[in-house]
């Protein structure tokens, strides 16, 4: 453990700029900034123009693009409001620069001082390849909403997002594997149970893009039934031809899908825990499971909030926040039950 003290926290330092990342990028998609930026450069849009004629030049730039055309210039949008919608883009692509450098010069010297053993360096080969490809999926996303619809392809939304998810995830699994290197005898039917859970909270945070990146929050306000006081609201058969579209493309479909999963994540994780109750745990076991259960009824009960309120951006970032401490519980909590 001392000898890999010093990769551990560089690891779960990479968790905590992910965290970060997910953060500034849900306020960059709440703020309707994603689009500011309409060309990608690895060095030269390091730092935001400098000057007020560079200001000038990018903001006629933008106006080259559907966003500015079809939206913005009916809302009296000046180079201040511009500015604004710039700055969250440029942020949250400098992290992403940041995490780059936080990975690979550390890396670097811990091969130079063979201070990562060959898993270990299997494993952080993966990482860099799920960075370089998260790089990729954003360049992607953006891509979709400068040619004639000014707005992202919500399915290339909900791959940045879930993809920044298992990369956090990853990472922290490999930072838990040096923090716990002992191996004990493994419950299999509470790990076979935490995986499913895993990838049903996983499609949940898929349908949780899909609803962000199609606005599907902004409809059917009401909770514990959607619009009319209907539990299945007729609007997700009218929108779209076929159910696959209806619960892919379709606003209503989509929120349907997302409100009503978010059920069957907390059954989940009831059930684990009460399940767990019939094994003898470690401490860190039951931690994991408490820890599991306090946080998914905190989203719960945000995801309701944020709904009825419309989406206001405190409460659509601390919803997404929320999910990221989810995703950490469970990953924790699946890592403790597996090893």
């Amino acid at each position: 453990m001392k000898k890999d003290k010093s990769v551990i926290i560089w690891l779960l330092s990479g968790c905590v700029l992910v965290f970060i990342m997910v953060v500034v990028g849900g306020i960059t998609r709440l703020t309707n900034s994603g689009l500011s930026m309409t060309d990608w450069h690895l060095v030269t849009d390091t730092f935001p123009p400098m000057t007020e004629a560079k200001w000038n030049a990018a903001f006629e730039e933008y106006k080259k693009f559907p966003e500015y055309q079809k939206i913005n210039i009916h809302n009296d949008f000046q180079l201040s409001d511009y500015k604004f919608i710039y700055f969250w883009e440029w942020f949250h692509r400098f992290i992403g620069r940041i995490i780059g450098l936080v990975f690979i010069i550390p890396f670097i010297y811990f091969l130079i001082k063979k201070r990562i053993d060959k898993s270990t360096l299997n494993k952080c080969f993966v990482l860099l390849g799920m960075g370089a490809l998260q790089g990729f999926f954003g360049w992607f996303m953006v891509k979709s909403g400068l040619v004639d619809n000014p707005d992202v392809s919500h399915f290339r939304l909900a791959l940045h997002l879930t993809f920044a998810f298992i990369t956090f995830a990853y990472t922290l699994w490999v930072a838990l594997d040096l923090i716990y290197p002992e191996r004990k005898e493994i419950i299999l039917p509470l790990r076979k149970l935490a995986r499913i859970t895993l990838v049903v909270l996983l499609i949940q945070i898929i349908y949780g893009g899909f609803v962000a990146g199609l606005n599907a929050g902004l409809i059917h306000n009401h909770w514990p039934l959607m619009s009319d006081g209907e539990f299945f609201h007729e609007s997700v058969v009218l929108e779209k031809d076929s159910w696959l579209l209806r619960f892919t493309e379709g606003k209503s479909g989509v929120q349907f899908i997302h409100r009503t999963m978010a059920y069957f994540v907390v059954a989940l994780i009831l059930i684990l825990y009460f399940k767990s109750k019939k094994y003898i745990l470690s401490a860190q076991q039951q931690k994991g499971l408490n820890a599991l259960l306090v946080i998914v009824l905190i989203q719960f009960a945000l995801g309701v909030f944020t709904l009825i309120n419309g989406v206001p951006l405190w409460l659509g970032l601390t919803h997404q926040i929320m999910a990221f401490f989810l995703l950490t519980a469970m990953t924790f909590t699946l890592h403790r039950l597996s090893k």
